[in-house]
């Protein structure tokens, strides 16, 4: 489902509240399909929201977004679809290290996606947001 509405209404999503109203119905979707996937991401959110100068805010196409010192990590989306950017170099390496898959619309970009289902692609979400926490720090000093 959350694959055609993204190919077909697409337009839609720069319609105000739209995507947040989606992305609601894909959580209570979730929660009658694998209950414990609303656990991971409440898990994965404290995880993170741990790490210094880390704030969540909703993200503007629906979910929760990971920001360090403003700047996106990443972003959830209620059906546990994680999404980060890395530069394309680091994002052919980390497909040949983790069950990444390209993004689902910016397919030839940095973007990547992960699906989490498991308590361990819980864990694997949260290595992949480290590395992009990492990178964002790497960043800052060298701004």
């Amino acid at each position: 489902m959350f694959n055609l509405v993204v190919k077909y209404a697409a337009p839609l999503k720069h319609v105000p509240v739209l995507p947040h109203l989606f992305d609601a119905l894909l959580k209570i979707s979730t929660m009658l399909s694998n209950k414990n996937l609303l656990d991971y991401v409440d898990e994965i959110e404290n995880e993170v929201l741990s790490w210094k100068h880390v704030t969540l805010q909703m993200h503007k196409f629906g979910g929760v977004q990971f920001n360090f010192c403003g700047k996106e990590l990443g972003h959830i989306h209620g059906n546990g679809l994680l999404d980060i950017l890395f530069s394309r170099k680091t994002k052919s390496e980390l497909m040949l290290k983790y069950p990444v898959k390209e993004h689902h619309v910016f397919k030839d970009s940095g973007w990547i996606s992960f699906q989490i289902k498991t308590e361990a692609d819980k864990d694997i979400a949260i290595q992949l947001l480290r590395l992009s926490y990492l990178a964002a720090q790497k960043n800052k000093l060298a701004a």
